[in-house]
Parts: C-alpha cells; sequence; structure tokens
C-alpha cells in the first residue's frame, strides 16, 4: 500500500498546508510570509498573485517521503550523480534525486505501469523532477524533447489528484495541462489514459478543429485531468461548460513554443482564473528571456531543474549532416538521398510552408514514393489519419511544418531530413530531436542555401559541440564567404556511387 493512496470524499478530512508552500501562516523557512504581493522571492521579482484565499477549501499538495535509500545519499553522492545525469539545480531546500522507481514511493499499480512500458531507470529530468513536484513546490524544468518530461509531470499529477476530495456535480478539473499543440495534447492524454487508468482518473482532451460535442459532454460528465489548447479552453470556459475553481496542479507544457505560437494573452487569461495557491509546473526547452518573464509571473518560489548545459545543443545521439545546397537542386537532391536510406524505416522531412509541404509530397507520390504530409491546415481527421499511417509504417515518409517538430512522439523515427532550414536554431535542433529518442541514435540531414547563411555560425557550433564533421563549405559560410557554386556541397548527384549517406559531409 502506498504512502499517496490516500483518496477520501471528504474534504474537510485534508489539512491546511499552505505553510509548506510559503503561502499565508508560518514560513517553512521559518518566520511568518505575509499574504501580500508585496513579498520578494524569484530573483527579486514581486510575487504576482494576492493571496487571497477566503473561502478556498484547503487541499494536500506535499506528498514527499524521502525513501531511506535517498536520505542515506551523501551530499558528495548527490552530487556526483547530478554531474553524471547532467542536473543543474536552482532554489531552496532542493531534494536529493532518487536513482530508481522504488525511491519515489508510487502506487505500486503506477509502478506496475512504469514497468511494463519497460522503463529501467528514471531519466534525469525524472529522478531530480519527481521528488520536486511531490513536494507541492512551483517547478520549472528545462530539458530537450524525448528526456522523458511528461512522465515527470504526470505521475506526480495521478498522485496529487488522488489525495484530493472526489469531484462534485458541477466541478472542473483538478489537473490542467496547456500545450501548444494539437498533437502534442492527445500525445499527453494517452500517456495520462495509460498511467492514471488504475486510480480510475477520468481525463479528456480539449483542443480545436474538431467538433466541441463530445469534449463537452466528458467535461460535464467531470473530469479529473484536462489536457487542452489554449484557444479551445478559453471557448469552453466561455461557453461555461467548464471553469478551473478546482485546479491546484497546472502543467504549462512547452511554454516557450506557446509564446512562438503567439498563446501569451490566452495563457494569461487561463491563469487568472485559476486559484494563487495552486501548484505550477512551468516546461520549456529553451529558455530566452520571455519564457524566464512570464516564468516570474506565473510561479512563486521555485525549484528549477536544467538537464543538459544551458547553452543550446543537439542530441549527441544523432548524426548530422549538412549539405549546401541551391533552392533549385533540392527536389533532386532529395529523391537521390531517400534512395540511399530508404530500408522501410520512418522518415520524417519538414518543410517551411504549408503549400512546400504539399507540392514535396505529391511530386514524391507522383515518383512512387510512400509519402503523406501533416501541418496545419489539414483538418484534425485527416491529421490524425496521416499520424497513424506514419506511426504504424504504412507510409514510412511524412512531410510536415513545424507544428509536428515539438512532442511528436512516434517511436523509431530513424531519419529526419530538413528540406528546409528553420528560422532558428532552437528549432533546428527540436526538429532533429524527433529522431535519436529513448537512447536510440538518428541521423538528420540538413539542405543549407545562401538564404540561410545567417545561421551558419550557431550551426557550426552546435555540430562541433556534438562532435560532428563540418564541411569545408559551410565552415567557410561560417566566416563570411559566399556559398560554392551549385552542384557543390559534398552530395553526389545520382549513378555517381553514393551510398549509405557517405555523400554526405
Amino acid at each position: 500500500m502506498s504512502r499517496y493512496d490516500s483518496r477520501s470524499g471528504d474534504p474537510t478530512s485534508y489539512r491546511d498546508r499552505r505553510s509548506d508552500s510559503g503561502f499565508g501562516g508560518t514560513s517553512a523557512y521559518g518566520g511568518s510570509v505575509r499574504s501580500s504581493s508585496s513579498r520578494r522571492d524569484y530573483d527579486g521579482a514581486e510575487l504576482p498573485r494576492k493571496l487571497d484565499l477566503d473561502g478556498l477549501t484547503p487541499f494536500e499538495k506535499n506528498f514527499y517521503i524521502e525513501s531511506p535509500s535517498v536520505a542515506a545519499m551523501s551530499d558528495v553522492e548527490v552530487e556526483e550523480y547530478r554531474q553524471r545525469r547532467e542536473i543543474t539545480v536552482e532554489g531552496r531546500d532542493v531534494p536529493k534525486p532518487v536513482t530508481s522507481f522504488r525511491d519515489v514511493g508510487f502506487p505500486d499499480y503506477v509502478l506496475q505501469e512504469v514497468t511494463k512500458a519497460g522503463f529501467v531507470e528514471p531519466t534525469a529530468i525524472q529522478a531530480q523532477g519527481w521528488p520536486m513536484a511531490l513536494k507541492g513546490r512551483d517547478l520549472i524544468g528545462i530539458a530537450e524533447t524525448g528526456s522523458g518530461k511528461t512522465l515527470a509531470y504526470l505521475l506526480p499529477a495521478i498522485v496529487h489528484v488522488n489525495a484530493q476530495p472526489i469531484l462534485a456535480p458541477g466541478d472542473g478539473p483538478i489537473v490542467l495541462v496547456l500545450a501548444p499543440t494539437r498533437e502534442l495534447a492527445v500525445q499527453i492524454q494517452q500517456e495520462a489514459a495509460k498511467f492514471g487508468a488504475s486510480s480510475r482518473i477520468k481525463n479528456t482532451c480539449i483542443y480545436g478543429g474538431v467538433p466541441k460535442g463530445p469534449q463537452v459532454r466528458d467535461l460535464q460528465k467531470g473530469v479529473e485531468i484536462v489536457i487542452a489548447t489554449p484557444g479551445r479552453l478559453i471557448d469552453m470556459l466561455e461557453s461555461n461548460h467548464t471553469n478551473l475553481r478546482r485546479v491546484t496542479y497546472l502543467v504549462l507544457d512547452e511554454a516557450d513554443r506557446m509564446l512562438d505560437m503567439g498563446f501569451e494573452p490566452q495563457m494569461r487569461k487561463i491563469v487568472s482564473q485559476i486559484r494563487p495557491d495552486r501548484q505550477t509546473l512551468y516546461w520549456s526547452a529553451t529558455w530566452p528571456k520571455e519564457v524566464e518573464q512570464l516564468a516570474r509571473q506565473f510561479l512563486y518560489n521555485p525549484y528549477k531543474v536544467l538537464i543538459g548545459s544551458p547553452d543550446l545543443k543537439a542530441n549527441h545521439a544523432i548524426h548530422q549532416h549538412v549539405n549546401i545546397v541551391s533552392e533549385s537542386q533540392k527536389y533532386n537532391k532529395l529523391v537521390n538521398l531517400l534512395e540511399d536510406i530508404m530500408d522501410g524505416s520512418r522518415i520524417l522531412i519538414f518543410m517551411d510552408t504549408k503549400k512546400g509541404c504539399d507540392q514535396v509530397t505529391r511530386q514524391l507520390r507522383m515518383d512512387g514514393w510512400p509519402a503523406l504530409s501533416i501541418h496545419g491546415d489539414k483538418s484534425q481527421a485527416e491529421r490524425d489519419w496521416v499520424l497513424s499511417e506514419f506511426k504504424a509504417g504504412k507510409s514510412p515518409i511524412m512531410t510536415a511544418t513545424d507544428v509536428a517538430a515539438r512532442g511528436l512522439d512516434v517511436k523509431d523515427v530513424k531519419y529526419v531530413i530538413n528540406y528546409d532550414f528553420p528560422g532558428s536554431l532552437e528549432d533546428y535542433v527540436h526538429r532533429i530531436g524527433r529522431t535519436g529518442r529513448a537512447g536510440a541514435k538518428g541521423t538528420a540531414y540538413t539542405f543549407f542555401t545562401a538564404a540561410n547563411a545567417r545561421f551558419a555560425k550557431e550551426l557550426i557550433a552546435i555540430l562541433e559541440e556534438a562532435g560532428q564533421k563540418v564541411s569545408p563549405e559551410l565552415a567557410a559560410m561560417g566566416h563570411g564567404a559566399p556559398p560554392p557554386p551549385s552542384g557543390h556541397g559534398g552530395f553526389r548527384d545520382r549513378g555517381k556511387g553514393y551510398g549509405g549517406g557517405r555523400a554526405w559531409s
């Protein structure tokens, strides 16, 4: 029997733990904490919440009990473990990382699902993130895609739900997860369903592009976990189909991507409707200033955990090849490359535009290649069908715009091809991160044109950091030289002895 398995229907059975998180009463760190918006705690930032908790039912959010084996770790052992797993932490009273699933004390039924999924040990973000999340404090997690962050916040969410009073008729969710895209939201829901089923925790996914009816019915029946994209959730709130009064565990997944997509006003509107003493988990793959500024306003006294280097870098399990081409050469180069690498494995090809996506896909199909495309103008039903065909290997080539670049969890994508170079190095890293996931090896090929020359220097830095070969042509562009004449760039023409991708430099 787990120490977390304490669900009860009696809302009065929970003592007020606000003092543990610094909200009112006596601070867990000693002294008195005034419920005042002048409280400064996050690097001098003003505490953004007016902590008016009158009439709000106290709730439980600190569930962490350190296991004897974790407690026995010395400071030196903790530091060695963090260095080995590339974990950097900030914050007060940071808990020690856990080194095995048993150390966390998750309920047996959750551990059974973890074992069934084939996980051997916690990923770095899980090892440090689980104790942080279970302590009930706000958390900033910065980790690359494919790092296991979805379970880093979902398993503590299940524990959180099981400790709260059961939903009454008319109640909204207890856990709210905001995600930037429909695809990511659906994938999060699949994980929530898998790991929450044994607790009989209900969830639903709220996103645009599909009829509202089934989503409205789910909300009206009552669900503990809602995974949503911002626009459709606001629509549901304004139509009074749900409310956020019961939300005590808020997750902002891929916050950087939501800001890139212009969702900041919607995020603010949603967060303003959630009780101020909630627990907030804020996840991002990058940490630009605008993402940090939003964190200062949404979070209070957070832990911060960073996996890997604060500098932008690519997954070292991915073999990166960059080929300098002209725009007019791209399609022939693509066909040459597909002839080289096509072995039935999944190949993901990224384009800049929806129009380009459709044109290249149409041409590939006319030339006999099993390709399908996915982008924002496709209906949700078509996007779902394309993804399922790709995942099943029935159509092993998928072209996509950046809508699929983040959070797209397709097992065994062997090759990523950047047909168009993206608009930022962050997007380059996230695109190629669709391969080489969960410890597997992967390969990324990138077409780089004269129009992309401004990215050459930073791209070279990413390649060199990952131990990849930099072609003389790319190195010259990095030093400000003009691109080489058409036909050069390290890829042999069709019929001239290319093979196995060796023609790429």
